[in-house]
């Protein structure tokens, strides 16, 4: 499964690398340096989280992605966008979306988070719609042969 969500990864331009990670880190197997996801696969406890780590660094510019060290997910409104964009990825690369919202995470709500996608309650996208990521289910039937959400317009901003 990690795998494929590196291959997704370097398809669409964002850069990983895998390593050995002496220090612990903020999700264990998972380091970012310099917009470079760094992944250490010994201690990799969930691969999904690779793929929402990946979502923190899509939504930032490219500039901002370069600078981005370790953290990437301090803002909430990106959070959401995180979250939203890995949902659209998981559904993109065939991936159960309870792989990327595990039980260990997301403070006890992943469940919640897979059954609101489930239903078509989902969070994040007005961000990803803001920065010309993706479309709500409104928007895009106004705009005619545009695919509304989980389809994403583009996977990474520019």
């Amino acid at each position: 499964m990690l795998g494929k969500i590196l291959v997704f990864l370097d398809e669409i331009g964002l850069r990983t690398r895998l390593v050995e990670l002496p220090n612990p880190t903020f999700l264990p197997g998972i380091d970012v340096l310099d917009g470079v996801l760094l992944i250490d696969e010994s201690k990799l406890t969930y691969p999904g989280d690779v793929l929402h780590e990946a979502g923190h660094l899509a939504i930032l510019s490219a500039e901002q992605r370069r600078k981005m060290n370790h953290d990437a997910g301090a803002d909430p409104g990106y959070e959401m966008a995180a979250i939203a964009w890995s949902y659209a990825a998981a559904i993109h690369v065939n991936i159960e979306p309870s792989v990327i919202f595990h039980p260990a995470g997301y403070r006890g709500g992943a469940q919640a988070i897979i059954d609101n996608f489930a239903e078509g309650r989902y969070i994040g996208v007005p961000i990803l719609q803001w920065l010309g990521m993706s479309l709500d289910t409104k928007t895009a039937r106004e705009q005619q042969n545009v695919h509304p959400f989980p389809h994403m317009l583009k996977w990474v901003v520019d």
